[in-house]
């Protein structure tokens, strides 16, 4: 790397930890807890079917498009008041969802990475989804946390990018971003003006049409050797 950056920018799900059984975990939750308390809700919808009204939720609002968790807390209160209960319970249902989407498990790289570059380089956290660092247990590594909900945008767009470096009074060049994901973190962080480093835990190909990140590597273990003194 011709420049060592001033900060750096980790996207959160399947960066450092794997979301997909995570999501699922919670959703699965949520809907016992509904099973529970709302019964007459899950005799009518499945879990797939409940997904499916919170797809069509999202397409027919985007202004719930950037806020997971609002998004998840509006489709639950229709569900509520549509089988009779008071839409109260949709806001207990959330917390059910959120208490199990942060029981994440780091992958085993990221704790001795992190504590390698503490002290050396400012730490952000940026995700399009509703992870809270600060929740996960892991928040004190980090000096700024967003999230698109926070910024009214997902990522490729580039406002998370800069909130970030306005808060840390840096320039795009002084960051570099790690994610997972060609288009929403390494596309979108060059196209900031940052450099991008994607990590590339299954060996996928690299999409064809999009510009490839400065560095690319399976795990995050040899991130701080990139900056070496």
């Amino acid at each position: 790397m011709k420049s060592v950056p001033r900060a750096i920018s980790f996207d959160l799900d399947d960066t450092l930890w794997a979301c997909d059984d995570v999501i699922g975990r919670a959703e699965e939750a949520v809907y016992d807890w509904l099973r529970k308390h709302c019964p007459r809700i899950t005799a009518e919808y499945d879990l797939e079917a409940m997904r499916e009204v919170r797809m069509e939720t999202a397409a027919v609002r985007p202004d719930l498009q950037a806020d997971l968790t609002r998004l998840r807390h509006e489709t639950l209160v229709w569900h509520t008041r549509r089988a009779g209960y008071d839409a109260g319970l949709a806001d207990a249902a959330v917390e059910v969802f959120l208490d199990e989407r942060h029981r994440v498990e780091l992958y085993p790289d990221v704790y001795p990475v992190l504590e390698r570059l503490a002290g050396r380089f400012r730490l952000i956290a940026l995700t399009n989804g509703n992870a809270d660092v600060h929740r996960a247990g892991i928040g004190d590594w980090f000096e700024v946390a967003l999230s698109a909900a926070d910024v009214g945008a997902p990522k490729p767009d580039p406002a998370m990018f800069e909130r970030a470096c306005g808060e840390l009074g840096i320039r795009p060049g002084e960051l570099l971003h790690v994610g997972d994901d060609p288009l929403r973190d390494v596309h979108a962080a060059r196209r900031f003006g940052a450099r991008a480093f994607w990590i590339n835990r299954e060996g996928r190909e690299w999409p064809a049409d999009l510009r490839r990140a400065h560095h690319e590597d399976e795990t995050l273990s040899r991130l701080p050797d990139l900056f070496a003194e």
